[in-house]
């Protein structure tokens, strides 16, 4: 029986290793973040439940921070809940990318994996994906330790809330440009992908200066896509 256990505990424990060094560079920029949002939670008036269950629930990072903006200034409900909906239409770009590489998932698999799907394990998930690294333990423990994160950051920045008045002079309102800046360099491995990048950025800035800053994500999103697509044609002439 030992000789059976024992390597089952091995496969156990790579899959925990692997997803593990695959997230932790989600939970380092998730736990600022977090306590960012736990902080901002607390002075908008919202209980420690009701915050921690919104990190629960929702688990949206820049739509969570959005709702608690909204609900300090006394915006309806409705109002909250389309503007967050808006908000998390790309996430509708983001699961259709990754659709083709998960056809032979059961529906509950797919369910728990978009329940859990954030900018940051996008990320991720697409570098793993088309590198042939697809397997489902590692991939839905990915999304489940960077969620632990960001509640851990939430509860601390609730608890915390009293110590501190003001998260921008401790620069924590940087930590989620930081962390997509890191992960847009992990993805930028040819220089098409710099380009695009580059352009979608550009983009994204010129959208939202023009006041697209509801849809300006996910319009810069379709633009540089297409950019990339008709670009990679005649980058590959050269």
């Amino acid at each position: 029986m030992e000789n059976v256990q024992i390597p089952q505990r091995n496969e156990t424990a790579g899959t925990l290793s692997e997803a593990l060094k695959q997230a932790s560079p989600i939970i380092i920029g998730y736990l600022p973040i977090g306590f960012a949002y736990g902080v901002l939670a607390d002075k908008a008036g919202l209980s420690m439940v009701n915050a921690l269950l919104m990190s629960i629930i929702v688990f949206a990072g820049s739509a969570q921070l959005i709702a608690v903006g909204l609900f300090a200034s006394g915006a309806a409900p409705m109002s909250i809940i389309a503007t967050t909906f808006v908000v998390n239409l790309r996430h509708l770009l983001m699961s259709a990318s990754l659709a083709p590489f998960m056809r032979r998932w059961r529906k509950r698999e797919l369910a728990l994996f978009g329940f859990e799907l954030t900018d940051e394990t996008f990320a991720v998930h697409s570098k793993r994906f088309s590198e042939g690294a697809s397997r489902k333990g590692v991939t839905l423990l990915i999304n489940l330790l960077a969620q632990a994160g960001w509640v851990a950051g939430s509860l601390l920045g609730i608890v915390a809330s009293e110590l501190i008045s003001d998260v921008r002079p401790v620069g924590l309102d940087y930590a989620l440009p930081a962390m997509f800046i890191a992960l847009l360099v992990l993805q930028c491995t040819r220089p098409g992908l710099v380009r695009v990048g580059i352009f979608s950025g550009i983009a994204s800035v010129a959208l939202q200066q023009l006041g697209a800053t509801e849809w300006n994500v996910i319009l810069a999103t379709l633009m540089g896509a297409t950019f990339g697509v008709m670009g990679e044609k005649i980058w590959t002439r050269k």
